[in-house]
């Protein structure tokens, strides 16, 4: 039990955040004698002529490269006076832009681990309904139109289909019905794309119907069909290959929001969380709501 807890990915996350907490906790502690000091580094220097390089497609001059760092200076003294003054509070949009560059810290750590071909198998088994194929089906269609031909177009219908499964049927498909917009033919299409084409009482009448003769009629919100299923396949679970990409993006998004969760909760235990509110009673809420 103990050496499976320590595979888990989510104890590796829990372990790396808290030691970045700790290692920022430790370089900041001698930063208030320094509160006037402004160093920029040569790693500095290099990354802004970096952005300099891929924005403009050369090298800066070093007239350009001493106003770009002379630019970072007055940033850095604009953001520190800012911080001085206190600006930073109340303002809604540092405040969210902020929290998600701690929220980033969670991200970051995510992206760190990569699944194994264990942990994709579980994850597309345990959620095999995000990458299930679909069932398609080859159809003809046989459109009758209910406002054309008045109260005898079922009969009609029926007529035409004896006709239709006639061992010697001499119908000629193409001229048989009505114009319809979407045509006769369709072709490796889903239940999602009948649906939205015939709606989904359609749909589900369709995909019931075994291949082979012509059946019907079936009713949808343009009038009556008779339809021949030449192909149909059934919904099925793709071999993990066929889906990987797909299986291993969705494996991190579920690993980021699980981080997400837990490294919240791990800072949100650090305070006392009070909620004050007129239609409700004073509530101090608990370290794990």
């Amino acid at each position: 039990m103990l050496k499976k807890w320590l595979r888990e990915p989510l104890l590796h996350f829990l372990l790396i955040g808290a030691l970045l907490f700790l290692v920022y906790g430790l370089r900041n502690e001698g930063l208030v004698d320094q509160d006037n000091r402004i160093e920029i580094s040569e790693a500095d220097i290099n990354r802004l002529i970096t952005v300099w390089e891929k924005k403009r497609q050369r090298l800066p001059t070093q007239v350009e490269l001493r106003g770009m760092i002379e630019q970072q200076i007055r940033e850095e003294v604009m953001y520190r006076e800012a911080l001085v003054m206190g600006l930073e509070h109340n303002d809604p949009i540092v405040r969210r832009r902020l929290a998600q560059k701690v929220e980033f810290i969670s991200a970051d750590l995510v992206a760190q681990v990569e699944p194994t071909e264990a942990e994709l198998s579980e994850y597309l088994a345990a959620h095999s309904e995000k990458f299930e194929l679909p069932g398609r089906i080859n159809f003809v269609q046989i459109y009758l139109n209910t406002d054309k031909r008045g109260a005898g177009v079922q009969e009609h219908a029926q007529q035409l289909l004896e006709q239709l499964n006639h061992t010697d049927s001499k119908v000629d498909v193409t001229t048989a019905g009505d114009p319809i917009m979407f045509g006769q033919q369709h072709e490796q299409v889903t239940m999602r794309e009948v649906s939205r084409l015939f709606g989904n009482d359609f749909a589900s009448k369709l995909f019931a119907l075994p291949v082979g003769n012509w059946q019907g009629p079936i009713l949808s919100g343009y009038g009556f069909h008779l339809v021949r299923i030449d192909n149909k396949t059934t919904a099925r679970q793709p071999a993990l290959d066929a889906v990987r990409e797909k299986v291993r993006n969705e494996w991190f998004a579920q690993q980021r929001r699980t981080m997400d969760e837990a490294f919240y909760q791990s800072l949100r235990q650090r305070y006392e969380i009070v909620i004050r509110d007129g239609n409700v009673k004073d509530t101090v809420a608990s370290a794990n709501p």
